[in-house]
């Protein structure tokens, strides 16, 4: 039995806290529904403590608690305005207080929803909007919410899993070559100084670890800024749209496995979305392709876009694209064949999202160990050439 705090509303937009025990949190928000009240926000005791120390909130973690929370409030029957009122008061981030504050004031001048969240295109993505605006046409808005919810939630884990699998293999490149950088600038050049004293040949080895290391320490204040400056080059050419394509087809050509299955998740998790929730399919499809980050796979699926506007389906284009893995093509079209195809391409995204983090922790196990192998033996070699110049120095077998 679990103690868990919650903030809830009442049906008369008052706001209340307090803690409830229950075995788990799906519980707990039962015991809470129960009680009269509209659950907003349940958290344990651990987590509540981890988030009062984090100062910092995402615009995607704050966009997930808004959506969650509005869901809740016209899931229990309360009007769009009075839940975007109470939402205003409980929102934790300023600048989300302000967006909701925006959006309420527009709605009460005789905006539509879905024409006060475009005002804030920084907060709330085309496809959110689109996916709002759906709801509203159809009279839908919870179920779209609710949706909007859960897309936003697994995108959220699929992109946490990635980032904290990259989060050591970075630490381990950083700091591993900070110490081959400490140990040329450093260590070395009082080497250089103890061989020069005591003469003797050195070995060629160690007389090109002593010449990098005193180019290094002379010409570091040119070398700095000319990779500063390289660096900021190829970043600003990777933003253009010519230097942007380029970089997405290397990484198309070399990274293929990882970035097919993770546009084809992100694609199929859109897609499927957008259909359940009652957007037409074309607009769908180009929603979709909007929010695929590699350019060589949505230029693919723009062709596609055009195939399906002459009748041709979609299974049979997205094969004759070639970007997206064979299971799930075949998915697809059984999914179309069977007029299914909402379910079946979120059933396609949630195998493609699970085998994309089994790629991204098999990539990573092999790139730790690459990296500590590279260190390790540039470490070596620069120690082993120090050693065999003392040696031969001194004379001493080594």
């Amino acid at each position: 039995m679990g103690v868990y705090s919650y903030k809830a509303t009442t049906l008369e937009g008052a706001i209340i806290e307090g803690t409830i025990e229950a075995p788990d949190e799906g519980l707990a928000l039962t015991r809470i529904k129960d009680s009269g009240a509209i659950p907003l926000k349940v958290t344990s005791p651990r987590k509540g403590a981890l988030r009062k120390g984090v100062s910092l909130h995402s615009s995607k973690g704050d966009l997930l608690t808004f959506t969650a929370e509005l869901s809740a409030l016209i899931g229990a029957g309360l009007p769009l305005d009075r839940s975007l009122n109470i939402l205003a008061g409980v929102s934790e981030g300023r600048q989300m207080q302000e967006v909701v504050n925006s959006v309420l004031k527009l709605i009460r001048e005789g905006s539509s929803f879905s024409d006060a969240l475009k005002k804030h295109p920084g907060v709330f993505p085309r496809l959110y909007v689109n996916m709002v605006r759906a709801g509203e046409t159809g009279g839908v808005l919870e179920i779209v919410l609710e949706k909007l919810g859960e897309f936003l939630e697994t995108a959220k884990e699929l992109k946490d899993s990635v980032y904290s699998a990259m989060i050591y293999p970075v630490i381990l490149g950083v700091t591993g070559s900070i110490s081959i950088v400490i140990l040329l600038t450093f260590v070395i050049p009082r080497f250089s100084i103890l061989f020069k004293e005591m003469g003797g040949t050195i070995p060629a080895s160690t007389q090109m670890i002593l010449h990098f290391s005193n180019f290094l320490r002379d010409l570091w204040w040119i070398l700095l800024p000319a990779a500063v400056s390289g660096a900021f080059v190829v970043w600003r050419f990777i933003k253009t749209e010519r230097g942007g394509i380029l970089w997405d087809k290397i990484k198309f050509r070399f990274l293929r496995d990882v970035v097919s299955k993770l546009e084809t998740a992100r694609f199929c998790r859109t897609m499927g979305t957008l259909i359940k929730s009652g957007v037409p399919f074309l607009q769908a499809l180009q929603n979709s392709k909007d929010v695929i980050g590699n350019r060589v796979v949505a230029s693919a699926i723009g062709a596609v876009a055009r195939d399906v506007k002459e009748g041709k389906g979609i299974a049979v284009p997205l094969t004759e694209a070639k970007v997206f893995p064979q299971l799930a093509l075949s998915m697809i079209k059984v999914g179309e064949e069977t007029g299914q195809l909402d379910t079946m391409l979120l059933k396609v995204a949630t195998t493609y999202e699970k085998s994309l983090k089994d790629s991204v922790k098999r990539f990573m196990g092999l790139l730790e160990p690459a990296i500590i192998l590279t260190m390790g033996l540039v470490i070596a070699f620069i120690v082993v050439s120090m050693l065999v110049a003392i040696f031969g120095i001194l004379e001493l077998p080594f």
